[in-house]
């Protein structure tokens, strides 16, 4: 995966958890935003050891 797709990838599940949040799915978009962040470090993490 390039860093292009996975900056669409963390992109778009922030979108999706403000749509969640937005319609009332608050579970759904907590879940969405714990994803979007844990993955957002990984990668993060990642260049800066690489």
């Amino acid at each position: 995966m390039t860093d292009f797709q996975r900056d669409i990838l963390i992109g778009l599940m922030f979108v999706v958890g403000i749509l969640g949040f937005l319609s009332g799915e608050f579970i759904v978009s907590t879940i969405t935003f714990a994803t979007a962040a844990i993955f957002s470090n990984i990668v993060l993490s990642r260049r800066l050891l690489g």
